[in-house]
């Protein structure tokens, strides 16, 4: 009889999480999708009661929902309905960087529009959109911000930023036009990225999918259409390495790089495999591998790659800027390496204007 209570005692733990998971809509919490009011405060609200119950669903029903920065919480999805839209603010006042670093530049950034910081079981799915307006934003800033635009453009916000998470989806939804770059996902544990949808342009550093530090990460079946590199990887601190990736069905047009590691480069880049991907129209470099600042490189293979239109199919490079990104927190490293780099089964055609 004690055997038959204690595993009922279990049973009901193990059971607890799910009755406690419910799904939330936010018009409830007095959200309104009409474009022009902010709803930061209600957003926010209906993801915290959300978590605190146990997690479930943060609904947004058909609607263009303006917002500042929204923190997503543990076990808590986002669930954009199609023509819903989460609609970033084009007040730069209107956002918080809970996680500041310096960029490959030197530039202070880290302000967002979606963020989740040391969160768990997280994910944001739907055929909505969010909309960083990053266009009207920048022009609305600058109004304000006399400093140089190599200075101040870090101030404006990333559309995603996702720091130290563990179980992260991101899937079905569309991103558009980040006011820089568009999803950072750092130092992340088992992220799945599927048939998302990318087009950001109109600003500079409009990045579509920024992968910094990661391990067990899948990509999938997406779509980039970015002003910056479209698919990068990232190691803008030491302590955590790019490792087990996988990446493949990837369409994507960029404006610089389409499939790049670096040039951001202070831990290993490792055990990350990319195929059947189609590039085309990018201005820069199809492949870009750059370890600069002490990334050991090794264990990639890229394969099955169709390129048209692109100016340099390939460059590798092993350098030493040996940059600090988080400064205080990290130490410069020594030059890196690169070791067992695999490219095959690659097809290009070179734009007239390619660079040698």
């Amino acid at each position: 009889m004690l055997l038959q209570r204690s595993l009922l005692f279990l049973s009901i733990l193990c059971i607890a999480p799910a009755l406690y998971a419910k799904d939330i809509d936010v018009t409830k919490y007095g959200a309104k999708g009409d474009s022009t009011t902010l709803n930061s405060a209600a957003i926010q609200k209906a993801i915290d009661d959300c978590s605190s119950a146990g997690g479930g669903k943060v609904i947004f029903p058909a609607g263009k929902y303006l917002s500042g920065t929204i923190v997503l919480k543990d076990n808590v999805t986002l669930f954009l309905h199609k023509n819903a839209v989460i609609l970033g603010s084009i007040n730069v006042e209107d956002y918080q960087n809970l996680d500041p670093f310096m960029d490959g530049l030197g530039t202070d950034v880290g302000w967002a529009l979606l963020v989740a910081v040391d969160a768990k079981n997280i994910g944001i799915e739907g055929e909505g959109a969010i909309d960083g307006q990053g266009s009207k934003l920048k022009a609305a800033h600058i109004l304000t911000d006399t400093r140089p635009e190599g200075q101040r453009w870090g101030r404006r916000p990333f559309l995603l930023r996702i720091v130290r998470c563990k179980n992260v989806t991101v899937k079905g939804v569309t991103l558009y036009y980040a006011a820089a770059w568009t999803s950072h996902y750092f130092q992340c544990s088992k992220v799945n990225i599927e048939k998302v949808k990318i087009v950001s342009r109109g600003v500079a550093h409009n990045d579509g999918i920024d992968i910094d530090g990661c391990q067990d990460v899948k990509i999938k079946d997406c779509d980039i259409d970015s002003g910056d590199d479209a698919l990068c990887f990232k190691t803008t601190s030491s302590k955590m390495a790019c490792r087990d990736i996988e990446v493949s069905g990837m369409r994507l047009r960029s404006g610089h790089g389409a499939i790049k590691m670096g040039t951001e480069s202070m831990a290993p880049f490792e055990n990350i495999k990319i195929s059947d991907c189609y590039i085309y129209n990018t201005n820069n470099g199809g492949i870009k591998l750059l370890t600069v600042d002490g990334a050991h490189l090794r264990n990639v293979e890229i394969s099955d790659i169709m390129m048209v239109e692109v100016k340099t199919p390939i460059l590798v490079r092993l350098g030493s800027r040996l940059s600090v990104f988080r400064k205080g927190k990290d130490e410069q490293q020594p030059t890196g390496t690169l070791d067992n780099v695999v490219i095959r089964n690659v097809k290009a055609i070179a734009s007239d204007s390619a660079q040698l």
